[in-house]
């Protein structure tokens, strides 16, 4: 079935009569001696038919987590001591704080590359433990080479993690394209309406997903069962609010590159970017971000973010309602980034309306 069929239907309770249309949250943290369920931190109705709805629509198991971060340190985990990560020099930048602080304590050792230059990571993958890709990157938008980058990750004997947050799994399936996990903050386009923070993993690896779900079990890193019901409600909705911002962002690009203010516009849906010919060999779309620059204003850029009215000066993404953000206010962003990038999470509002706004806002 097509994706946008499968995100309504997956995860479904039996067709049986009586039987309610979808599971509903279970508040429970005992269950009764003699089953498989054990305990409340092992498991949980809400987490399951949302973890086997992920899982069908990336070709793999699901297991969520109480954020992305907590998916993302239980990967990280997995990395003998003293290992090494090959991560991009550009991606979420919690994710590259955490490996930062676990460098710091001789925990692992980390190189950064440019995700883009599919030559240089592979080279720099020769003798890692991990291979960590985002695609497009947050905020730089870059686009990796995920099927090459993935046979060189896997041919080092590197596991091969890819964060596939903005692409959503609707977009891009990092593990048929040869990823060993796919990661996702949940947070982000799947719950969708800026009310849950959660993460989620997919992997076709049993192994692997033995072991993750260990981690899970005993770091405690478990997702709420309101959360999660939350999160799998939005996500049924995936593919009509996908369809609409991803219109609206590619509207909102084309209008940008003539604006007079705006000296670039980061958006592999622009046929002059970059990453436009590899997104659209390994995407189905080009996605609800972009970025763009001031020509070097910073304080320009910060006072377009303060100057909206209908954009919503926020640090998150992939809601409903537009948000925009100049990344560099936080001190963690990387130093590479420009200080007058404003990162776009394009909504589902009216495309004129969003265009009206942050129009008066560049001029002003």
């Amino acid at each position: 079935m097509d994706p946008s069929t499968v995100v309504v239907h997956a995860g479904r309770p039996a067709r049986v009569p009586d039987a309610p249309l979808g599971e509903s949250p279970v508040f429970s943290s005992t269950y009764i001696a003699g089953g498989d369920r054990g305990y409340g931190r092992f498991d949980n109705d809400a987490w399951a038919a949302l973890e086997t709805t992920l899982g069908e629509l990336e070709g793999g198991r699901g297991l969520t987590f109480a954020s992305g971060m907590a998916a993302a340190a239980a990967l990280f985990d997995l990395v003998p001591v003293g290992g090494r990560v090959v991560a991009p020099q550009h991606a979420y930048s919690g994710v590259l704080g955490l490996l930062d602080q676990q460098a710091s304590t001789g925990r692992l050792k980390v190189d950064r590359v440019d995700v883009a230059d599919t030559a240089a990571v592979s080279a720099a993958v020769v003798g890692a433990d991990m291979l960590w890709i985002e695609s497009p990157t947050n905020p730089a938008m870059e686009v990796a080479d995920v099927a090459a980058l993935s046979a060189a990750g896997r041919a080092a004997g590197a596991v091969v993690i890819v964060d596939n947050t903005f692409a959503t799994p609707l977009l891009q399936q990092p593990l048929k394209l040869g990823a060993d996990v796919v990661m996702h903050s949940a947070t982000k386009f799947i719950a969708g309406h800026s009310d849950v923070v959660l993460g989620a993993i997919v992997t076709a690896d049993d192994n692997l997903w033995t072991s993750l779900e260990a981690r899970r079990r005993s770091l405690g890193a478990i997702p709420g069962p309101m959360e999660a019901w939350l999160a799998l409600r939005g996500l049924r909705t995936l593919a009509l609010r996908l369809e609409r911002a991803q219109s609206n962002a590619a509207f909102l690009a084309e209008r940008l590159l003539a604006h007079p203010r705006v000296s670039r516009v980061r958006y592999p849906g622009l046929p002059d970017d970059p990453g436009h010919e590899r997104a659209a060999a390994q995407m189905s779309g080009f996605g609800a971000i972009l970025a763009i620059e001031l020509g070097g204003d910073a304080g320009g850029a910060q006072r377009v973010c303060e100057s909206t009215a209908l954009w919503v000066h926020a640090t998150s993404l992939g809601g409903v309602e537009s948000m925009l953000e100049r990344r560099r206010r936080w001190p963690a962003e990387v130093p590479t980034i420009p200080e007058d990038l404003i990162r776009l999470s394009v909504g589902i509002e009216h495309p004129d309306d969003l265009w009206s706004d942050l129009d008066q806002a560049l001029k002003a």
